[in-house]
């Protein structure tokens, strides 16, 4: 019997889904929501949001992306947005799976990968696991080789049944306060609070936001970064210099990591410099995918 979390009060299922926006398709590990925008020509361009927030994240992205000629394809992962909630470890294996599954599903080959946050490590070990499907990689913030300081109410995640009661009773709020500590600039937390709250409805979320923690998807992932250095790829990374959710700092282990990384700090911006200072951020991005 699953544990009963105050607010999912909805089920997933294809009735839901037909008044929800996007589209879906049935992979192995369960049902993933897409979204492809652009030319069908365009150059294959694919966006990995992080621990919970789901692909609206990259609504501005998508759009700059999609208007620059690319061909974008944007998902939700597993246990967000509204993806499948499988009961199952929501670990690197589970999510690299199911990039590789959906790509085959729309039938792409090879890729240019932007990874935000723990989207970052998805994005790098699909990379090293898959070298010749990945042409590029971008990498936004990324859960690196130092893991994200963990806030009281995720540090509870490891206590078996004290983390589902305090999620379960007291989470909603703490979580949709905790994740708009990711701007830099507080005009865009309502926005941002209301659209993250959509998600929190359904079966499975916090279950799914439980097992990824305990399976260490934002502890630090050091191998997976030192292999990336050699394989000579392209690797463009943003980093806010204001982010307090993973510090600048621990930019410096990846720069070392990866020679001949592009490093670009991105000023007065927290966790989302490419929401917040898209302005700056998606001129560099467009120029690294197309050049």
């Amino acid at each position: 019997m699953s544990f009963p979390y105050r607010g999912e009060n909805k089920e997933l299922n294809d009735v839901e889904r037909a008044s929800l926006p996007g589209s879906f398709i049935k992979l192995a590990d369960g049902v993933t929501h897409y979204e492809l925008g652009g030319p069908e020509n365009g150059q294959p361009v694919v966006l990995v949001h992080g621990f919970s927030v789901p692909y609206f994240i990259w609504d501005i992205t998508f759009a700059a992306l999609t208007s620059a000629g690319f061909r974008v394809l944007r998902y939700d992962l597993f246990g967000r947005g509204f993806s499948d909630r499988p009961h199952t470890k929501y670990n690197m294996d589970l999510f690299v799976r199911q990039l590789h599954d959906l790509l085959d599903a729309l039938h792409f080959q090879q890729i240019s990968l932007v990874g935000l946050s723990m989207g970052g490590p998805i994005s790098t070990a699909f990379t090293v696991r898959f070298p010749e499907r990945v042409s590029k990689l971008a990498l936004i913030d990324p859960v690196g080789k130092q893991g994200m300081p963990l806030s009281w109410i995720y540090k509870a995640a490891f206590l078996p049944g004290v983390s589902e009661l305090i999620l379960g009773l007291a989470g909603t709020d703490k979580m949709v306060k905790g994740a708009a500590g990711d701007f830099f600039d507080p005009e865009h937390v309502a926005m941002f609070q209301e659209k993250y709250r959509v998600q929190m409805q359904y079966h499975g979320f916090k279950r799914a936001i439980l097992s990824t923690l305990r399976n260490k998807m934002v502890s630090s992932h050091p191998l997976i970064y030192d292999q990336l250095g050699k394989l000579s790829k392209p690797v463009l990374l943003f980093w806010g210099r204001e982010d307090q959710t993973l510090p600048f700092e621990h930019s410096a282990d990846i720069v070392a990591a990866v020679p001949g990384i592009e490093f670009h700090p991105i000023e007065d911006t927290g966790h989302i410099p490419h929401f917040e200072k898209h302005e700056i951020v998606n001129p560099i991005l467009i120029n690294f995918l197309k050049n």
